[in-house]
């Protein structure tokens, strides 16, 4: 009988640890996602401002870049320049 009544005092004591710790458990582990989540995002941010820096640069200091850019992003042509546009084949 005091064997059943030691068994029922260690259930009862694991159930109110876990009634007491998993609430903070869970919320810790939400936390800790939403922690990985924002880390990842803030390295993507990072890699994306090395990007537009870079980018930023060479507009600033590279001329061809800049002839390239408005030649391919809208369509500006040297005077004298003849320009000469595909149309899609009728079938």
């Amino acid at each position: 009988m005091a064997k059943k009544v030691n068994r029922v005092k260690i259930y009862l004591t694991a159930a109110v640890v876990i009634i007491v710790f998993l609430p903070s458990f869970i919320k810790y582990q939400e936390l800790s996602y939403k922690n990985r989540k924002l880390e990842e995002k803030i390295r993507a941010l990072v890699q994306e401002n090395k990007k537009l820096g870079e980018l930023k640069q060479r507009l600033e200091t590279d001329i061809t870049y800049i002839e390239k850019r408005a030649r391919d992003e809208i369509g500006v042509v040297r005077k004298g320049e003849i320009v000469l546009k595909e149309t899609p084949a009728k079938k």
